[in-house]
């Protein structure tokens, strides 16, 4: 019987482990961040003549600021122009430190 104390008082104390540690920030959905990009980069200032797709990869530092690691483009217009108006950005809702981001993103011809 003892056994069985011990065994459940353990599972106890593993169990209220798991759910008291502690996270710095909650999870920001792809959506939100993808709105705070496009926002950034709305006004492009060169010209496109076609629709391009970016498959953008970046992450947060310690201080919520946004570090473009491949822009995901060959054009050196819009590699230039992403980390231009995106890297080191401060974001309202930055996501988790260290992570690394996703999203693909399309320029569109104008």
């Amino acid at each position: 019987m003892k056994k069985y104390k011990l065994l459940a008082l353990a599972l106890l104390i593993g169990t209220f482990g798991l759910f008291a540690s502690n996270f710095e920030n909650p999870d920001v959905t792809k959506k939100e961040l993808r709105n705070q990009i496009v926002e950034l980069l709305q006004n492009p200032n060169f010209s496109i003549e076609k629709e391009i797709t970016v498959t953008l990869k970046f992450t947060f530092n310690s201080e919520g600021e946004i570090v473009i690691l491949c822009p995901g483009c060959e054009n050196k217009d819009i590699v230039k122009y992403v980390r231009e108006n995106l890297n080191y950005k401060k974001f309202k809702t930055p996501g988790i430190k260290d992570k690394i981001y996703t999203i693909p993103l399309t320029i569109e011809a104008s």
